[in-house]
């Protein structure tokens, strides 16, 4: 089978590597830096497993920028580019993927494509009748950042659907969910085939569940920091009801990083004309969050205060839309100072902040330390951090 795979981001590269240990692979992106990385089997990305599959394992993949070559004759282009969400718009913006289509609609393509970048809910419909001579379906990723690769290795479960109006389409992704789960390590693995518009709902209220779940621990925490509780006895005490769970309740800064953010936005969006109070909340909920963290730092007077990664989770390199850099804007919006330590950054400014990989002088330069996770690196100055962090895990 050749597939043919645009983008190399997280979802990207994991699906690439999955499916080239059976199949002939050839991953586009449009930096050669990454490419040429790819070829030399090193990751443009901190993920360990995609790491080790590259240096260690036998795969058929190849990274180009040359798109019409790995579109040409491929049974399948997996469309994995970024869609950002658009606040003027108030839609995600996916023209990286329009622009995949129409490359592919002027070749002519016989491919089947199968869209895995996260999209808004009947998007994939639309599609059809703006390309109808295109075989579009849909399969949405549940991967997080650092542990993409682990977790098509060992998925929770394998969603590929097809549009209702091509119930053809159907025999394609059973096909390529076949191709997901030959490359997996897991056996047992649930496959679900529904249409394109139900699987688009199915990852969006997927990852606004995840957020509703951060942001829920992470107000009783402001709860319980306010009034003097313990946090940690508290949520120890109500996750014992199995109904609730002894899992995803470490409190933090806030939900982050490039998925929850935009999804959470998005799916409020599509809820319009549609009744609803918990979505908006969910939203609104993150922003108060970081209000509230922020004053509690500026509330201890710092002269200089330090930024500890702005990674959102531990073995990432991943930062964007991190939480923490809601807080930073808070506090500089005071005119207090803000150093960064943040090893995984090239250059030494960012907004206006000074970034350092020194992480001695980091700690002898402030005086207060904020961090989303704690870190053994930080043992020797705890009196200075000020963290959410109780169980030392995302």
């Amino acid at each position: 089978m050749k597939i043919a795979v645009a983008g190399t981001g997280y979802v990207g590269l994991s699906n690439a590597i999955l499916l080239s240990q059976n199949n002939t692979v050839m991953t586009v992106d449009i930096v050669q830096a990454k490419v040429d990385l790819i070829n030399k089997k090193k990751s443009p990305i901190v993920d360990k497993e995609i790491e080790e599959y590259l240096s260690e394992k036998k795969l058929d993949l190849t990274a180009t920028t040359d798109a019409k070559s790995a579109y040409e004759n491929a049974d399948y282009v997996v469309i994995s580019t970024p869609t950002n969400y658009d606040p003027d718009k108030n839609f995600f913006d996916t023209s990286s993927i329009e622009a995949v289509l129409d490359i592919l609609a002027e070749m002519n393509s016989n491919s089947t494509i199968v869209i895995k970048s996260t999209i808004p809910v009947g998007y994939t419909e639309g599609l059809q009748k703006r390309y109808p001579s295109l075989d579009i379906i849909f399969s949405p990723e549940f991967l997080r950042e650092g542990h993409a690769l682990y977790d098509n290795l060992y998925p929770s479960r394998i969603v590929v659907s097809y549009p209702k109006d091509k119930p053809q389409l159907k025999n394609k992704a059973v096909e390529f969910a076949g191709l997901l789960k030959q490359g997996a390590l897991k056996k047992d693995i649930t496959v679900l085939h529904p249409n394109c518009t139900e699987a688009e709902a199915i990852k969006l209220f997927a990852n606004t569940y995840l957020a509703l779940r951060v942001a829920y621990f992470n107000e009783l925490d402001t709860y319980a920091e306010s009034r003097g509780l313990n946090t940690k006895s508290i949520i120890e005490g109500i996750s014992l009801d199995p109904r609730i769970g002894d899992y995803y309740n470490n409190p933090s800064f806030g939900y982050g990083g490039y998925c929850l953010p935009k999804d959470t936005k998005q799916l409020k969006a599509n809820f319009k004309d549609v009744p609803e109070n918990l979505i908006s909340a969910i939203v609104a909920s993150n922003t108060t969050r970081k209000d509230f963290i922020a004053e509690q730092i500026i509330a201890k007077k710092p002269k200089v205060v330090g930024v500890y990664r702005l990674t959102m989770k531990a073995n990432s390199d991943n930062f964007r839309q991190s939480s923490i850099q809601g807080i930073m804007k808070r506090i500089k919006a005071k005119g207090i100072p803000v150093i960064i330590y943040e090893p995984t950054f090239e250059g030494t400014d960012f907004f206006n902040s000074k970034v350092t990989k020194d992480l001695a002088s980091f700690k002898s330069e402030c005086d207060v330390i904020i961090a989303n996770r704690l870190s053994e690196d930080l043992s020797d100055v705890k009196d200075k951090v000020y963290t959410r962090d109780l169980y030392s895990r995302d």
